[in-house]
């Protein structure tokens, strides 16, 4: 469209850049299963950027373009789990660079990281994301080549300035990279605050049905970074099956309408709870409490977020005969979908978890905020 650059976020999103399928004029586009892709009598390509589905492939090319252009960034790609993404950017690093992470952050990478750097020869220094000076601690100049951010974090929700983190990787040589699931590109765009890459689990609300598991970078630049991203791509063949891909792109078009209706859904319960008999805290970005929500304030448009944690009183055992009495929010691991999800993270991490064993992790749906309300008093009687 000759306009589109005028258009707004929400409609390039919900009419996925306008890819009408010109084969057959049918709406929506068409998903491309074929792995290989035909030459002609010369064994030139027919579509120059085409060859191999490992490589690139037609179905990928509408989610790509329009995450790309949501996050204000000139590429995204595809990859087949937000863990092959995040791997990806560890593949571009070399034995002997430092890496600088969150303590609290999704568990699967934080534990990965861990081994991969005594695997791999790197080393690695986890820092608080509640004290402001935690990540200017933890940097090594001259030697940390990969400061890696989550914000909100995961399950603590603390908020992580995007542009102090962009001054401190830079000013030490280190490339930024933040995990913006939580946020998603309606709440944040990280490239805007000087992140280099940015890491999505597609998974979780760019797709927003639990159907499928699907992961994507972002990049600022194409530089030769990027295009190591892209081999590590291809080499490692983390590739995203072609249906999954359909449904990812299919999903991302009510991006928008979801995350809005998940933070004015969390915003509602999260005010409703704080201050509860039953509770110690409501965590969530949202209330002014909130240590980070000055700068969630600033940072996030629009709201906080669909996640939240609810400290029970009690302990462990209260918790989770918390989860046991919900009737409508459902008892499951991931968020970002349009079920209401709550989970005893503790139980999911185990022992060595940072996350104390009282907390209940919400992800907050689309359903009616009275039902998840009613639910939750109920359970907490």
């Amino acid at each position: 469209m000759d306009k589109q650059k005028k258009l707004s976020p929400e409609t390039i999103n919900a009419h996925a850049l306008h890819q009408i399928d010109t084969l057959t004029g049918g709406l929506m586009p068409a998903i491309q299963p074929s792995s290989t892709f035909v030459r002609d009598e010369n064994y030139q390509l027919i579509n120059a950027q085409h060859s191999y589905g490992r490589d690139e492939s037609p179905v990928y090319d509408v989610a790509e373009r329009v995450l790309a252009e949501l996050e204000g960034a000139p590429s995204a790609l595809l990859f087949s789990s937000g863990m092959s993404a995040a791997t990806a950017v560890l593949h571009t690093l070399r034995p002997g660079d430092h890496i600088v992470a969150p303590k609290v952050m999704y568990w699967g990478l934080r534990n990965w990281l861990v081994k991969f750097c005594d695997h791999w020869g790197m080393s690695i220094d986890l820092f608080d994301s509640s004290d402001p000076k935690g990540l200017i601690s933890a940097v090594k100049p001259g030697r940390t080549r990969l400061v890696w951010i989550e914000t909100p974090c995961n399950p603590s929700w603390d908020v992580i300035d995007i542009a102090a983190a962009s001054e401190i990787a830079h000013g030490v040589g280190a490339m930024l990279a933040v995990d913006s699931t939580v946020a998603t590109p309606v709440l944040t765009q990280p490239i805007k605050f000087g992140a280099d890459i940015v890491l999505h689990s597609a998974t979780k609300y760019l797709n927003g049905h639990c159907d499928i598991v699907a992961g994507a970078l972002v990049t600022a630049k194409e530089d030769e970074c990027w295009e190591r991203v892209r081999e590590a791509r291809i080499d490692a063949g983390a590739i995203l099956g072609s249906f999954e891909a359909w449904l990812l792109q299919r999903g991302m078009r009510t991006l928008f309408l979801r995350v809005r209706r998940a933070c004015e859904s969390a915003q509602t319960i999260a005010e409703h709870f704080e201050g509860h008999p039953g509770l110690e805290a409501v965590i969530y970005p949202g209330l002014s409490s909130h240590p980070g929500h000055e700068l969630a304030s600033r940072q996030m448009e629009g709201g906080f977020g669909g996640m939240m944690c609810l400290q029970v009183k009690g302990g462990a055992k209260a918790a989770l005969d918390v989860v046991r009495r919900c009737k409508v929010l459902i008892r499951a691991t991931s968020l970002g979908g349009v079920e209401s999800l709550i989970e005893h993270r503790y139980t999911i991490e185990g022992e060595n978890s940072p996350v104390p064993a009282d907390w209940l992790r919400l992800s907050i749906g689309i359903e009616s905020v009275d039902d998840l309300i009613g639910d939750l008093e109920q359970a907490l009687a």
